[in-house]
């Protein structure tokens, strides 16, 4: 009864603003006026005889057209955000239907629902999903992504990206082509040029939809980088095939000059977002690097500067998405280092907020724009559309692997090669780039095979591919992060490997890895960050934080002053400890000065077991400094329980002596603390 009440709580909404949406631009408009230029609602007027005449207002009036704008974008959001909930009431329901279908249902019925009451289709527009929808689906993707694989993966990554992106785009449309050519279809006006130019818009993997699915079916870390990787990267060819189209669909002739004009430009469209996106990375890096007296606004600049790369690129028809994620991969190193621990947190649950609102909004969106008459059904172009995405999606992937895996130690097995070609989604770019294309006769043709073809993958494939994951048995994520000797020996292997490398001549990932980290070692993080003696190693940071929070307490405690001066203390009758008085606890201004000189500076040196900054002999001493330390704490906190028992016990047995006894008592003493008597 509850999840039914919810569901019908959602339906009430959207009913409600369907209804408001179809009022009449005239409802109200005197109201309106009356109002304007913040009026009073009752005003009176006075004669010119002096006697007071009241004027005709209202104590009510309607005023929606002036917030329209912000009061449906609420709507909209609440729409969104009550949808989840109701999914997620339902505990079984999301383990069968990936999320995107049922946002994409809600869609479809919000979509009947405002074609019914206003009979026009709401269509999202190509600005409202790449300028506000996109980039925060993005971005969170970029920052979070997992950088190790993704840059031992970033050769395959480009291969799919670029040489696969190519394969299907000129398959599909030379295919669909093909199909043109049969009189009984009747679609002999639809010119090769078009075919090609709507292949290119259906080659494209979606990351919306692969972000949605492949995080719910938590495959491999190396198959998922590889597929969400190709649908980041992919941007740019599609960018590029789509203004190329575009500008040979309005020439006349195209010449081979133009072609080679259009090769350069996929290069100045990738390289031109990738460095857009460093420049404001580095942008971000040094600005955080003064934010320590003003923590608040602290995440503020990791979006600014993460949106304003995006618009950038997009101004001079560069590749958005890859400048955004340029971005937040060169920054997120140094901003982690500058900011606080809130400031992290703060800057990672906004993101996943952002980027999951605007993926409800767009999947919803995506619903509602289906329902039209902006569509032409033509079922055989239809049907051949999909089957020929699937073959040339599926032969691309075999013949791109079998000669990646020529020159890779670690080969991709076919397990996942079936689900990398299987999990080519297609979303709300193929269908907002479909929606810009200018008019021309078959355009409503183009709008309904991508439309179908969005739906087949993100329902059909997106619902079978978790059973068919557990019944091939793909290699699963692992759920525990890496046990501290794991990384230890993650890092061994990495040292090991780049000198062996080194002493070969061989320039591999590992050299050029071990190359990298020595310069950011060495010039980088001076730089970019506050404080550069900053523990890269987070067993070097757990272990600086726990001797941090050891020291605070003791001195708290008021302890301090007996470690760090104290010998090593005896248990014998004649040493006495005095009881230490509470410290006064210090202010924070001088806690670091407290620290510096009680605590042991941890050795920084040798975190990244990097061979151009090895240790000398610091080794045995530092070793032997922190078992100092340890060793007094402990024996520090034994006395304070054990000593005052003990002492009594010893001067009762001591008094009981006999003197010559205590003589012998007293020399034997002093002979343990090599004493002359």
């Amino acid at each position: 009864m509850k999840h039914a009440s919810l569901l019908a709580i959602i339906l009430s909404l959207c009913v409600l603003f369907s209804l408001v949406k179809s009022l009449p631009p005239a409802a109200g408009s005197q109201q309106i006026n009356e109002v304007s230029g913040n009026r009073s609602r009752l005003s009176k007027g006075f004669r010119s005889n002096g006697q007071i005449e009241s004027s005709n207002r209202t104590f009510f009036s309607w005023h929606y057209y002036h917030i329209q704008v912000p009061f449906e974008i609420t709507l909209w959001i609440m729409l969104a955000s009550l949808a989840k909930i109701g999914f997620h009431l339902y505990s079984n329901l999301p383990s069968i239907v990936p999320e995107s279908c049922l946002l994409i249902i809600v869609g479809l019925i919000m979509g009947g629902i405002i074609h019914i009451v206003k009979n026009k289709a709401l269509i999202m527009g190509g600005d409202t999903f790449f300028l506000y929808l996109l980039p925060p689906i993005v971005l969170d993707a970029g920052y979070f992504m997992p950088t190790r694989p993704f840059f031992e993966n970033l050769g395959t990554i480009l291969c799919y990206a670029v040489v696969g992106t190519l394969w299907n785009a000129f398959g599909v449309g030379i295919s669909l082509y093909g199909i043109c050519q049969v009189e009984a279809f009747g679609l002999k006006d639809i010119s090769i040029l078009q075919n090609f130019w709507f292949g290119s818009l259906l080659s494209a993997v979606d990351p919306v939809a692969v972000l949605s699915v492949f995080e719910e079916i938590h495959v491999n870390e190396k198959l998922h980088i590889l597929v969400l990787g190709e649908s980041l990267l992919n941007d740019a060819v599609t960018v590029v095939l789509h203004k190329l189209f575009e500008i040979f669909y309005q020439m006349p002739e195209i010449k081979i000059e133009d072609i080679a004009a259009g090769v350069g430009q996929f290069f100045s469209v990738k390289f031109g977002g990738i460095l857009i996106g460093i420049l404001f990375g580095i942008l971000a890096a040094l600005t955080t690097r003064f934010t320590k007296n003003i923590r608040v606004i602290e995440p503020l600049f990791v979006f600014l500067y993460s949106y304003l790369s995006y618009l950038t690129a997009e101004m001079f028809h560069f590749s958005g998405i890859v400048a955004i994620v340029t971005c937040s991969l060169s920054m997120k190193y140094y901003i982690e280092a500058n900011i606080s621990h809130k400031s992290h947190t703060t800057i990672k649950y906004f993101m996943k907020m952002w980027s999951s609102v605007s993926e409800t909004l767009i999947f919803i969106f995506l619903g509602v724009s289906t329902v039209g008459e902006n569509h032409e059904w033509n079922w055989p172009y239809i049907i051949f559309t999909v089957v020929f995405c699937l073959i040339w999606r599926a032969l691309g992937v075999i013949v791109l692997t079998f000669a990646i895996n020529k020159w890779h130690m670690n080969a991709i097995t076919k397990k996942d090669q079936f689900i990398i070609a299987y999990g080519g989604l297609r979303g709300a770019i193929c269908f907002s780039l479909v929606f810009l294309l200018p008019n021309f006769s078959r355009k409503r043709l183009f709008n309904a095979a991508s439309t179908v073809l969005i739906l087949f993958t993100v329902f059909v494939l997106g619902i079978t591919i978790r059973p068919l994951v557990e019944l091939l048995e793909v290699k699963k994520r692992r759920e525990t992060p890496l046990t501290v000797s794991e990384q230890i020996h993650i890092r061994v292997l990495d040292h090991l490997l780049a000198g062996i490398e080194d002493i070969c001549g061989h320039w591999g990932q590992y050299y050029w890895k071990d190359r990298l980290e020595y310069i950011n070692d060495k010039y980088l993080m001076k730089i970019f960050i506050r404080d550069h003696n900053y523990p890269q190693s987070s067993i070097v940071r757990l272990y600086q934080k726990l001797e941090k929070k050891h020291a605070i307490q003791l001195a708290e405690a008021g302890y301090m002053s007996l470690i760090s001066s104290a010998p090593f203390l005896r248990m014998t009758p004649q040493i006495t400890v005095s009881h230490a008085e509470p410290v006064i606890i210090e202010p924070a201004d001088n806690l670091n000065d407290l620290l510096s000189r009680n605590l042991y500076q941890i050795r920084r040196t040798t975190s990244n077991y990097n061979r151009h900054t090895l240790p000398v002999d610091t080794g045995t001493e530092q070793a032997k400094e922190i078992l100092i330390r340890r060793r007094q704490s402990l024996q520090s906190s034994f006395s304070r329980l054990h000593l005052d028992p003990f002492k009594k016990e010893k001067n009762n047995s001591f008094s009981s002596l006999n003197e010559s006894q205590r003589k012998t008592s007293v020399y034997h003493l002093r002979l343990s603390k090599l004493e002359v008597p």
